[in-house]
């Protein structure tokens, strides 16, 4: 068969590394759905590629920056794409337009504000479409497990893009978790600096907040570990004043903490602790873009990865100082014949097996019930890391803990 014919939706940052003044001064300066996708369509393994946005008039400023910034640096690397809306209009509904020009079978990534996922998503798994979603791939549970029911009923692919689970190191982390016994306690910590509400004030505090953003990580890491446990009450706090202080609306969090209790589905007596921190108010000048480590702790061992610093600094003066990197997320440095050479990175291979699958899928030499026994990111292998982040919300908003129940088989909240 032709290869998937994908729909970028979301111009932002990271499909593109455009953030509308000019490109991001992020670690993803050229972006991360769009050059991986380029890179793809090259090696044969995606068709056609579209994106769409609400705004058309950003088209040539992005064109603009992808041509210098990929094209020109990746040996001629192919940037086109067909793009909605046209490039002198502004149409909120135009993720409509360009998801009724796939065929089914085809594909959408979504990297666009958390409140928007469930209906751009809803409305290509009602058409046929495979879809990607960006984490959380929504921000309610309810939503969360409408768009598992429709999806089986399209007999569509959805999975959500929680990349961490192929970093090396957390892949290796949650192999060895279930060799050591009874789950204990997880602590994680993922900041971003300051700068980075610049590109996020449209949504931070509005829309969305920095638990979803980054908690979102290493809940899903923590879920993926202990399959025998389930959550059954979350407590949220948050701190508050240096976000607003630089522009986002009144109330935004800076930082949020979720103190989640875990329980032993066969064994009940067995209990469990996980504590879940992210803040967008760190250090401009931190030295990593993404501060991110966790603690795993059970009855026979424990685990510890930070992976902000991984043994690779630069000291560069026009930026200021000592400076770690991530390539294994990804690596933007051109191989000895000038072609991306990524491959390998974590935030790449992430959406290479988003593409698989769906070829597969539509081939017929894979189901989605065997999709989600791989333990892949799929919405039934996040449903406990939707519904974690849904009690948080509600805790913060609500000043109080919430519960989270299993009946018949079905998490809720209470």
């Amino acid at each position: 068969m032709a290869p998937v014919n994908v729909l970028m939706v979301g111009t932002g940052e990271y499909t593109t590394g455009w953030v509308g003044t000019g490109g991001s001064t992020s670690d993803k300066k050229v972006g991360v759905v769009g050059l991986t996708l380029f890179d793809l369509r090259r090696r044969g393994k995606v068709g056609e590629l579209s994106m769409v946005g609400v705004n058309g008039k950003k088209y040539p400023d992005i064109r603009n920056h992808l041509e210098k910034n990929i094209k020109k640096v990746y040996n001629n690397l192919d940037v086109s794409f067909k793009s909605f809306p046209a490039d002198n209009a502004v149409d909120p509904e135009s993720y409509k337009t360009a998801i009724d020009a796939l065929s089914p079978g085809d594909a959408i990534t979504i990297f666009t504000p958390d409140t928007t996922h469930f209906p751009i998503a809803l409305y290509a798994i009602r058409r046929g479409i495979h879809v990607l979603i960006t984490k959380p791939a929504t921000k309610t549970l309810e939503d969360h497990l409408t768009l598992i029911e429709e999806a089986e009923r399209a007999k569509v692919f959805v999975y959500v893009e929680h990349h961490k689970r192929f970093d090396p190191a957390y892949s290796d982390a949650r192999a060895r978790a279930k060799n050591l016994g009874d789950f204990n306690y997880f602590y994680s910590y993922m900041s971003q600096p300051k700068s980075q509400l610049e590109t996020f004030r449209a949504w931070a505090g509005k829309e969305s907040d920095i638990s979803y953003y980054l908690n979102s990580h290493h809940i899903d890491i923590n879920e993926s570990m202990v399959p025998g446990y389930r959550p059954f009450k979350v407590t949220a706090s948050g701190s508050t004043g240096c976000a607003t202080g630089l522009g986002c609306v009144g109330g935004t969090e800076d930082t949020i903490t979720l103190l989640t209790d875990w329980v032993k589905k066969d064994d009940p007596s067995k209990t469990a602790t996980g504590v879940y921190t992210a803040s967008w108010t760190a250090p401009q000048r931190a030295g990593v873009h993404s501060n991110q480590y966790f603690h795993y702790m059970a009855s026979k061992g424990e685990i510890r990865a930070n992976q902000s610093k991984r043994g690779y600094d630069v000291t560069d003066d026009d930026l200021g100082g000592l400076t770690w990197y991530n390539p294994f997320y990804m690596r933007y440095a051109p191989d000895e014949e000038g072609n991306f050479a990524g491959q390998t990175g974590y935030g790449y291979i992430s959406f290479e097996k988003f593409v698989d699958a769906c070829s597969a899928l539509n081939e017929g030499r894979i189901t989605l019930a065997e999709l989600d026994r791989r333990g892949l990111p799929t919405l039934r292998n996040t449903i406990v890391t939707g519904a974690i982040l849904h009690a948080g919300r509600i805790s913060l908003d609500e000043k109080r803990s919430v519960g989270i129940e299993e009946v018949g088989g079905v998490l809720r909240l209470v």
